[in-house]
C-alpha cells in the first residue's frame, strides 16, 4: 500500500498517483489548475471543534491524534475506499498545514496504512468467543 503526503503548496508530480485534498477548506493561494487534484475529500478532516482546539500545537498532537482517530471511526466506508485506491497504486494525501509532522494528514495516513486502533473493551463486557 503506497500512501504519501504532500503539501498543497508543493508542485504536483506524475509520481503522486491519485491526489486527494483532505482539508475542509481550500488552501489559500492555490488554484484548482495548479492543485491537480483527483478528489477533494471534505468529510475526513477533523471536526472544526477539534481543529480549533488543536491549533497546530505540537504539545497537543498526541491527544489530537487520539481524538481524531475517534472521529475517523465514523468514516469507515471512506477509509475503505481510500485504502482500495492505495492498494491499486499511489495515493497522495494533499494538505495545507505548515507543520509536516503534526497534522491530520499524518494521522490519516497512519490509519490508512495500519487501520483504526482496536477499542479496548470495558471490564464489564464479556467475550463472545
Amino acid at each position: 500500500m503506497d500512501v504519501r503526503l504532500k503539501r498543497a503548496y508543493d508542485p504536483a508530480a506524475s509520481t503522486d498517483g491519485y491526489r486527494v485534498l483532505i482539508d475542509r477548506l481550500w488552501p489559500r493561494g492555490v488554484s484548482r489548475k495548479r492543485a491537480k487534484l483527483d478528489e477533494w475529500e471534505r468529510e475526513l478532516p477533523p471536526s472544526t471543534e477539534l481543529r480549533k482546539w488543536f491549533g497546530h500545537e505540537p504539545s497537543r498532537f498526541e491527544e489530537f491524534r487520539r481524538r481524531y482517530m475517534g472521529e475517523l471511526g465514523d468514516q469507515r466506508s471512506r477509509l475503505t475506499e481510500l485504502r482500495r485506491r492505495a492498494r491499486e497504486g499511489t495515493l497522495t494525501l494533499v494538505y495545507s498545514a505548515h507543520d509536516t509532522e503534526h497534522n491530520d494528514a499524518v494521522v490519516l495516513a497512519e490509519v490508512l496504512r495500519q487501520g483504526l486502533p482496536k477499542t479496548p473493551r470495558s471490564p464489564n463486557q464479556r467475550s463472545t468467543r
